[in-house]
């Protein structure tokens, strides 16, 4: 669960922010207190507010005074958005470096993909 070089308070966002991505904390509904984080991951309650409100920051999770936090509407566009631009960087922009060095043209570098993932599912689901 938690991960050795990286800073609890980031992994404990990235958990709250795991939990928007996939739907188990919609929009609206309200997010795990900095109590209930550090309870159940045994961590200082500053370091789960530290991560908390990097969130808050982000504008992903709202405050309301004396009721708690609550995940903000559009919070899980938010996320996806931010994802898929550091996914651009960490994986296609050096496929496509590659790419360019192979001499693979756009419609190539489809085609393989599209090949891989016509294979990995068949790997996943032998139906």
């Amino acid at each position: 669960m938690i991960e050795e070089g990286k800073p609890l308070f980031v992994q404990i966002a990235e958990m709250v922010e795991d939990s928007i991505v996939d739907g188990t904390l919609p929009e609206g509904a309200q997010a795990p207190s900095t109590t209930e984080l550090a309870t159940f991951h045994r961590i200082n309650p500053a370091t789960a507010a530290k991560g908390v409100n990097m969130l808050v920051d982000k504008g992903v999770l709202l405050k309301r005074r004396g009721i708690g936090m609550f995940v903000a509407e559009g919070a899980r566009d938010v996320l996806l958005a931010e994802r898929r631009d550091a996914f651009a960087e960490r994986f296609v922009d050096p496929l496509l470096l590659e790419a360019g060095k192979l001499e693979l043209s756009a419609d190539d570098l489809a085609a393989l993909i599209r090949s891989r993932a016509t294979s990995a599912k068949t790997r996943k689901d032998p139906q």
